[in-house]
């Protein structure tokens, strides 16, 4: 049976060069033709795995989000802008995690993450038969299991379903979730790929400040992996 979670923590390991053909998640389709780099979450939020390390982003992002709720308009946040700081794991059996326990779950929303992934990195434009051909051979040389590998070719070959993703969003968490993998599958350099992130956002009917939240989070892990 194909680990989702392990799946997922490969795509989001945009880093691993030797291993991982440069990174998968950095522009998914992107970045296996060698155009693109990508976003990364930091190696110890890698080490909770895919699902977690998303779920993390998310969670601290909500958290920063509800606490932002009761601050005075104009008043200063306790949050300062942009801040570089530690995700927060999602607690194991909230609308963020699924209890470990519960490989069907925990495999249910990984699969949800990734077809959101996929669909962010074709959002600047359609792949051609050889572009395809292209990644499908570097998929190839992964060294994922013939199962794994054969969902994720299966999955990068399926045109975007925009409404199967809205519609798996089952609760604001999950929505953010959807969001948080969206946005670490690109570098948003184009208006096609920032009109796509608006149209998400916006049909997972995000609050906007919740928006801007997940878009610091990403940053902050950007700088975390840096350090």
């Amino acid at each position: 049976m194909a680990d989702m979670n392990k799946l997922l923590g490969q795509l989001l390991n945009s880093g691993a060069a030797s291993g991982f053909a440069g990174g998968l998640a950095g522009g998914l389709a992107g970045n296996l033709l060698g155009s693109k780099s990508g976003r990364k979450l930091g190696k110890k939020a890698l080490k909770w795995g895919g699902v977690a390390a998303v779920g993390a982003l998310a969670y601290t992002a909500y958290q920063r989000y509800s606490s932002n709720q009761g601050a005075p308009a104009g008043g200063n946040s306790a949050n300062p802008v942009n801040p570089v700081q530690e995700l927060t794991p999602a607690p194991a059996g909230s609308l963020f995690m699924p209890e470990e326990s519960d490989q069907a779950a925990n495999d249910a929303l990984g699969l949800i993450l990734i077809r959101a992934m996929i669909a962010a990195s074709r959002a600047d434009g359609r792949l051609d038969a050889q572009e395809s051909q292209a990644i499908f051979q570097k998929i190839e040389s992964l060294g994922l299991d013939h199962e794994t590998q054969s969902l994720l070719v299966r999955e990068m070959g399926q045109p975007v379903d925009i409404d199967a993703i809205v519609n798996s969003a089952t609760s604001l968490e999950v929505a953010a979730e959807i969001y948080a993998a969206s946005l670490l599958a690109i570098e948003v350099d184009n208006s096609a790929e920032r009109a796509y992130l608006s149209m998400l956002a916006m049909r997972l009917q995000l609050p906007p400040e919740l928006v801007n939240e997940i878009e610091q989070q990403v940053e902050s892990q950007k700088k975390l992996d840096q350090q």
